[in-house]
């Protein structure tokens, strides 16, 4: 009798957690739906400070009402991408479950937080494109606080702003993760099958975008559809190669020189948590690596799975990322430029065999056991200050390493938590010196060190970009006998 009322309560609180999570994504969808209304008001705000101006000023000003239907060009151009986007886009649970929140007051933190405890984490490597899909999502994966994590923009009061802003192969044979069953044992008990298909998406499999099911949603959500646009930009333009070869270039060097013999049977593997919108974990895996890309934001997964899955070499989109701030232009030429995405298509271009990115919370998926010491190497790219308690990502990252495996960091400690005010809050933020003394007492050793400026999410045309003098470094994991010498 005890057993069958644990399991109803199990039943109800995975229920339970299922409608939160489908109010959560139900909230982020509807940020993408709204962009188009929420960037008119602005332009209405706009004419309206024009429209009080004296003749005279108005006068001199006369080319602003055609910039202000250039500006709305802009907007209809960015929700038509954003649109294409969401239509691919197949929701892993049903949208239509409806919870009375306030009966469960106890879950309250789940649905402000967008955090889940239940075990649906899926970490597949599976990256046929043909099959299914780049992307495995979790409930995890439906964060809205973390996702100001991704947007280290420049508008605004910056730091504010900042903490608003990755051919059919089948590699379980040689998966880096080695508990493949395991998982699938795990997903199939839960009855989930939380996989972004890549197959074609009919008018009917689109009843989701039904407005009856779209929320209000707060300014901050459309902020962070913003903060995506130009996301895309960095890891998916042309105009983003600088930034890219500022960030990305000298860690792919570094995987480079510390792993010269990658072919035949085994390569090696290499995690990137954090990875946004995959363009780092993709250029890993160009470089003859397994490579996973770990993200944990729904805004980055529809927008990657999108771009990763579904862009194809005919496919090109014109989005105007830098439209929405009128301060440090240029120019009104500046302001408006175009932006094409993509500047590679992964789906047709052959080049994700050996690559997939997995969806869910750091360390809900990495903490899992059978993660422990599989990983050749792992890479964080602006990703160590996301966490709110960083002793316990670079304790994960130890215990996830292969003895000898490397640790390849680079980013700030911009901690995004810092401004929190709950009293359930945690936010431990260490400076760099104590993150490098935690690192030594999980058993790393330096092995390169250097200071790297490097911007973010940053307009380059821009009179005012914000630059990091970014921490980058190597760090090796001792072997057990090594440590075991050093204690």
């Amino acid at each position: 009798m005890e057993e069958e009322e644990d399991g109803a309560e199990r039943l109800r609180q995975r229920k339970l957690e299922e409608a939160l999570e489908a109010k959560s994504l139900r909230r982020i969808i509807s940020a993408f739906l709204n962009y188009p209304e929420a960037a008119e008001e602005d332009v209405k705000r706009y004419e309206r400070s024009f429209r009080k101006l004296p003749p005279a000023h108005k006068a001199l000003l006369s080319h602003y009402p055609q910039k202000f239907q250039r500006l709305r060009q802009c907007i209809s151009a960015n929700s038509y991408f954003i649109f294409s986007m969401l239509q691919a886009f197949e929701p892993p649970i049903d949208l239509s479950q409806e919870i009375d929140i306030c009966e469960h007051s106890d879950h309250e933190n789940m649905q402000n937080g967008g955090r889940f405890s239940s075990e649906r984490k899926i970490c597949s490597n599976q990256t046929a494109l043909n099959s299914g899909s780049l992307w495995s999502s979790t409930c995890e994966a439906a964060s809205e606080d973390g996702d100001d994590a991704k947007c280290k923009a420049e508008e605004k009061t910056h730091n504010e702003q900042e903490l608003a802003s990755r051919g059919h192969h089948d590699s379980r044979a040689r998966s880096p993760c080695g508990c493949s069953e395991f998982q699938e044992q795990r997903r199939e008990s839960d009855g989930n099958s939380l996989a972004i298909s890549n197959r074609d998406v009919s008018s009917s499999s689109c009843d989701w975008l039904d407005p009856s099911l779209q929320l209000h949603v707060p300014l901050v959500d459309i902020d962070k559809v913003r903060c995506i646009i130009r996301n895309i930009v960095r890891d998916w333009a042309a105009e983003g190669q600088k930034e890219r070869d500022q960030c990305f270039k000298p860690i792919l060097e570094e995987l480079d020189a510390l792993f010269p013999n990658r072919s035949g049977e085994s390569p090696p593997s290499c995690l990137v948590p954090g990875a946004g919108l995959g363009r780092l974990a993709l250029e890993i895996s160009s470089l003859g690596f397994i490579s996973q890309g770990n993200e944990f934001s729904y805004y980055m997964m529809i927008c990657s799975s999108f771009i990763l899955n579904h862009a194809q070499t005919a496919d090109e989109w014109t989005i105007y990322p830098w439209i929405h701030s009128n301060c440090n232009s240029l120019s009104d030429g500046d302001q408006l430029r175009p932006v094409s995405i993509p500047d590679v298509h992964p789906a047709s271009a052959g080049i994700t065999e050996g690559f997939s990115m997995c969806g869910g919370d750091f360390v809900e998926v990495y903490s899992d056991p059978c993660q422990v010491g599989i990983w050749d190497s792992v890479v964080t790219c602006f990703f160590i200050d996301t966490a709110h308690n960083i002793v316990e990502y670079i304790e994960i990252i130890s215990k996830i390493l292969k003895e000898g495996g490397v640790w390849i960091n680079l980013g700030p400690l911009l901690y995004h938590f810092a401004d929190m005010c709950g009293e359930d809050e945690m936010s431990i933020e260490l400076s760099l010196e104590d993150v490098k003394r935690v690192a030594l007492h999980y058993g790393f050793v330096f092995e390169n060190e250097k200071t790297i400026e490097t911007t973010y999410t940053t307009n380059p045309r821009a009179m005012m970009q914000n630059r990091y003098y970014a921490a980058f470094w190597t760090m090796r994991k001792k072997s057990a006998a090594a440590n075991a010498v050093s204690s």
